[in-house]
């Protein structure tokens, strides 16, 4: 579903320089939520980017659902963005005039579909993250939990091959948090979505279905925390 090769991205010339990737290379399937888990500064946003056609390498490839995204222009490659990814930010990303129901519709509108269909579809994404009966409000009468899981419904919606999720529980407390990263977890079980969520909360690394650790612009491990939790002592 997702195939990194060999990339290297920097930033900066001359002694300003910064190597932020170093010849990462990974392969993600569905039906998984992977976290890439790190310091500050590792890297991770920067693979994010990348790995979403956000950002380009200066060297490698990414093939995403059997696309060189380096080969696509800028128009396909924001038709494909739009067509088979999702996305859920650290900062909830949402419009304070629009209630809960218009923020999940809008993206919907941008892929064809008419008013009524994109509301009835928003409206299951909402239901899908316990917040049907919040359709209705605006962000300023949501909790932070609340609020990320409109996000993640928006995203949702589209029905996305790829879910990408960019520290999405740093805002949170630990409640909070718990239900965003249980609700990316079933997305990718029960709707066969390959999930990518960076984070360097260190309390995430049990509920994902794999773990790589990142440093230094490399990954250094690559575990799935579950398969030891459930092998016999």
């Amino acid at each position: 579903m997702l195939k990194a090769e060999s990339l290297r991205k920097a930033f900066g010339e001359g002694r300003a320089r910064i190597e932020v990737l170093r010849e990462l290379s990974l392969d993600l399937g569905a039906g998984e939520l992977t976290l890439i888990s790190g310091p500050s500064g590792c890297g991770k946003s920067t693979l994010l980017s990348i790995l979403s056609g956000l950002l380009y390498p200066d060297e490698g490839r990414v093939i995403a659902l059997g696309e060189d995204l380096g080969k696509l222009d800028e128009r396909q490659i924001e038709r494909f963005r739009l067509q088979h990814t999702g996305f859920v930010f650290q900062g909830f990303n949402l419009f304070p005039a629009l209630t809960a129901l218009e923020q999940v519709a809008l993206p919907l509108n941008y892929l064809g579909l008419d008013a009524a269909s994109a509301n009835r579809r928003a409206l299951r994404a909402l239901e899908e993250v316990g917040l049907g009966p919040r359709a209705r409000l605006r962000p300023a009468s949501l909790s932070g939990g609340e609020k990320q899981r409109v996000a993640i419904a928006r995203a949702l919606a589209k029905q996305p091959d790829l879910l990408f999720a960019d520290e999405p529980t740093s805002a949170l407390d630990a409640a909070s948090g718990q239900g965003v990263i249980d609700t990316l977890h079933r997305i990718a079980r029960e709707h066969g979505t390959t999930v990518l969520c960076v984070s360097h909360d260190p309390r995430l690394n049990v509920h994902a279905d794999r773990v790589l650790a990142m440093e230094d612009g490399r990954i250094w491990s690559d575990r799935r925390p579950q398969a030891v939790e459930e092998t016999p002592t």
